[in-house]
């Protein structure tokens, strides 16, 4: 089964995220896509990593996300996500407009054939006012589709809002 866990900051998406792939009963694979830049992010990571149990095994890519799904989702596998906005972000970041489709039509052709159970998290940032910046405003419309397509593809879409998830689409959890 595929899975989506959106939420907004500090929602409790990650927990979440992390809990349905600890009750899959399946080996975990934790894909990290964030780039710890400073102190702050840094810490957040930690806390990520305190959190995971010690067996689950551990893929930082900051890019390229399908290539890593193709490689290791596998049936009886349970591959874990975080996130996508993030991952998004960083692909933005090279100002490469061509590597961003690349990446991101890589991963929505490979997500209706990888086997296995997937959870993918993401923020959800199209829930507040339209940004005034430029860039901040592409990010926004860019994620917005980016979860649209991603949604479409999973079997199961969670919405996490103060630590509580609302069903969106699928079985319930």
């Amino acid at each position: 089964m595929h899975n989506l866990i959106l939420g907004g900051a500090r929602s409790g998406k990650s927990r979440l995220a992390e809990q349905l792939a600890a009750d899959s009963g399946l080996p975990v694979t934790y894909i990290a896509t964030s780039q710890p830049l400073d102190g702050e992010m840094n810490d957040r990571v930690q806390l990520h990593r305190q959190r995971r149990p010690t067996e689950w095994g551990l893929i930082e890519e900051p890019l390229a996300l399908a290539t890593v799904l193709r490689s290791e989702a596998a049936e009886g596998r349970c591959l874990l996500v975080d996130c996508l906005t993030l991952w998004l972000t960083n692909l933005l970041m090279l100002e490469d407009d061509q590597r961003l489709a690349q990446e991101r039509d890589a991963l929505l052709e490979c997500l209706p054939t990888l086997p296995g159970t997937l959870v993918l998290v993401s923020n959800e940032t199209g829930l507040g006012v339209v940004p005034m910046g430029e860039l901040t405003r592409r990010y926004v419309d860019l994620a917005g589709w980016l979860h649209q397509a991603v949604a479409e593809r999973c079997q199961r879409v969670v919405l996490t809002v103060a630590g509580l998830p609302l069903m969106l689409k699928g079985p319930a959890l």
